[in-house]
């Protein structure tokens, strides 16, 4: 690793020093970040695939209604009753705070299911699939949320992997050597100091 181009002086000297032990704290300091991050991700992580588990069993039930209704009813007065379904969905914006920073996603605000259609012309397998699909529209905005925040804090995690190799592969080795260049070369011209004190007080003491 090259040292810093700077001049070897008791000011320089001062400042490296300072500058590693400012590098050598923020790097402890961000590898404990990065290990908080790191946990929470894996945690959502898991959360992650529970929901994916929750979200395949709805769905092998769902279509499966679906198709059976598609059956017993036909296509056209499906098409009629789901021509009458209308809900409202509210968006907003949702902060979650992991390792103490912000993390911004979109909530969804899923609406009270209700019945738009008369019971004639309609059965037990309509509302059940019905409730399938609401189920498993539910379940796909939550996985939407999740999912942002958890590409957020990957991101976030390679950023601060990006620093914490960064100061342990350049900065802090850059900084240490640097700081031994410099104290070398002062204690060299210390004894070199301490060389010509004494040639001249044994020159002065020989007259």
């Amino acid at each position: 690793m090259a040292k810093l181009n700077v001049a070897p002086t008791k000011s320089n000297l001062l400042a490296m020093k300072e500058q590693l032990a400012i590098s050598t704290n923020g790097y402890d300091l961000l590898e404990e970040k990065r290990e908080i991050l790191v946990r929470e991700l894996m945690h959502l992580v898991e959360k992650v695939k529970l929901l994916e588990q929750e979200i395949d069993k709805v769905v092998a039930q769902a279509y499966p209604a679906l198709k059976k209704l598609l059956m017993s009813d036909g296509a056209d007065q499906i098409e009629r009753i789901s021509h009458g379904i209308h809900y409202d969905f509210e968006f907003s914006e949702k902060k979650v705070t992991i390792g103490g920073m912000g993390f911004s996603t979109m909530d969804v605000n899923m609406p009270q299911q209700e019945l738009f259609y008369s019971f004639m012309g309609t059965d037990a397998n309509t509302d059940a699939t019905i409730e399938k699909f609401f189920q498993l529209l539910s379940l796909l905005t939550q996985m939407a949320s999740i999912r942002t925040i958890v590409w957020r804090l990957a991101e976030e995690v390679k950023r601060t992997q990006r620093r914490v190799n960064a100061l342990d592969k350049m900065i802090i080795p850059q900084t240490k050597e640097t700081k031994a260049y410099i104290e070398s070369v002062l204690e060299e011209r210390e004894r070199e100091n301490v060389f010509v004190l004494k040639a001249l007080k044994k020159k002065n003491g020989s007259k």
